[in-house]
């Protein structure tokens, strides 16, 4: 899938394209690719009844790899936004293109994404508010932020990051709160809500992602970028350490409870600790598998593409494998699927398998998407 030498370059991706695109950093591409990949891990986990972690190293870290995709997804998507409003002729257009495609994705979410999580239609018991939502929700609230000095932008985004962590959980049940901080569910008329990605701290990522990417212009942008994922882990390391602050827990059992930081919502310790490796791969790499970088230039395409193949193939595996549980895979997932049936549960062997078979077999509507992207663009496939 990459050439000789493993380098990223845009011929390797679009055969006979031109070198129009030189401000595109490939580290960006192959980074968010590289996520995508692990995307995948996590979500043929939820099919294969392997649990979210626990004492078996091999399960903690099956899990925990995963957990770089979110931050990285939605901070890049920042970083994408300030990228595509340099192409544009004002803030004001910038900001009708996030408003509206951020309104569209969260409809996909809701609607499209929740269907090829569950195979079912019970909409009204279970409707799904992941990270396709987070990101819809926080370019809305990125439209408006445009319209502010970059410097300021990167300011609020950073005091979400750092402080959000000071605020206390909510008692209120209101689904306000749900959707700003607590998350979990909440009802609206008939529907049963759940919302597993909270608007704080996930729209800060995604406004200090957009003015990260102001640094993209300048000479020292790798400097800059190993320099901030210094930072950010040495900062991991003294929180963690000293449990002062941003999700103290104990830690004492060792390295995997030390790592076992929290997602849901992302604490600060969890934030630094997949947000600093970030920094710095993006910082040491100038090149990379091209394959990767076809999965980074269409992320989103990727993504609608990956949950029903994934799913799919579960059902074809467990109606060879175990026929009689493969009504388990028509429940509501990944939040609320009855228990494992028994006999059901994949190796991790086996999840690995499938995992690298779906990246094989994406690869190759990913590539044309991207080579249509780049030769005949439209302007719907903004959207996608």
């Amino acid at each position: 899938m990459s050439g000789g030498d493993g380098a990223v370059t845009r011929s390797d991706i679009i055969p006979g394209a031109v070198n129009a695109e030189r401000s595109r950093i490939a580290s960006l591409d192959v980074v968010r690719g590289a996520v995508m990949v692990l995307m995948a891990i996590d979500h043929v986990r939820v099919y294969a009844g392997v649990p979210a972690g626990g004492p078996d190293p091999a399960v903690f870290f099956t899990r925990w790899v995963t957990h770089f995709c979110a931050p990285v997804f939605i901070f890049l998507a920042g970083t994408s936004a300030y990228l595509y409003g340099q192409k544009v002729e004002s803030r004001a257009k910038l900001a009708k293109f996030l408003l509206t495609r951020g309104l569209w994705l969260v409809l996909l979410e809701l609607t499209l994404l929740r269907f090829g999580w569950t195979f079912n239609f019970d909409y009204a018991h279970f409707t799904f508010a992941g990270v396709i939502w987070v990101i819809g929700w926080s370019m809305v609230i990125l439209a408006g932020l445009v319209f502010l000095p970059t410097a300021a932008i990167a300011v609020l985004g950073v005091a979400v990051i750092v402080g959000h962590n000071a605020l206390p959980m909510s008692e209120s049940p209101s689904p306000l709160m749900r959707i700003l901080h607590d998350g979990w569910s909440f009802e609206a008329g008939p529907f049963n809500v759940v919302v597993l990605y909270t608007l704080i701290p996930w729209a800060g990522v995604m406004a200090a992602g957009y003015a990260y990417g102001a640094l993209t212009r300048h000479e020292r942008f790798r400097r800059a970028s190993l320099d901030l994922g210094f930072v950010a882990i040495v900062a991991f390391f003294i929180l963690r350490l000293t449990n002062a602050y941003g999700d103290p827990r104990p830690w004492e059992g060792g390295v995997l409870q030390f790592l076992n930081t929290a997602k849901y919502p992302a604490s600060l310790l969890f934030l630094l600790m997949t947000l600093g490796p970030m920094f710095l791969a993006i910082g040491l790499l100038r090149n990379g598998p091209a394959w990767l970088a076809v999965f980074g230039r269409v992320p989103f395409f990727y993504y609608v593409l990956h949950i029903p193949l994934i799913h799919g193939i579960a059902v074809l595996i467990s109606l060879v494998r175990t026929p009689e549980s493969t009504g388990w895979l028509f429940a509501n997932h990944p939040m609320f699927p009855p228990d494992v049936p028994p006999g059901y549960r994949w190796s991790l062997f086996l999840l690995y398998l499938v995992t690298a078979l779906v990246v094989w077999a994406l690869y190759f509507p990913c590539r044309w998407y991207a080579r249509v992207k780049a030769e005949r663009p439209r302007a719907w496939m903004r959207f996608v």
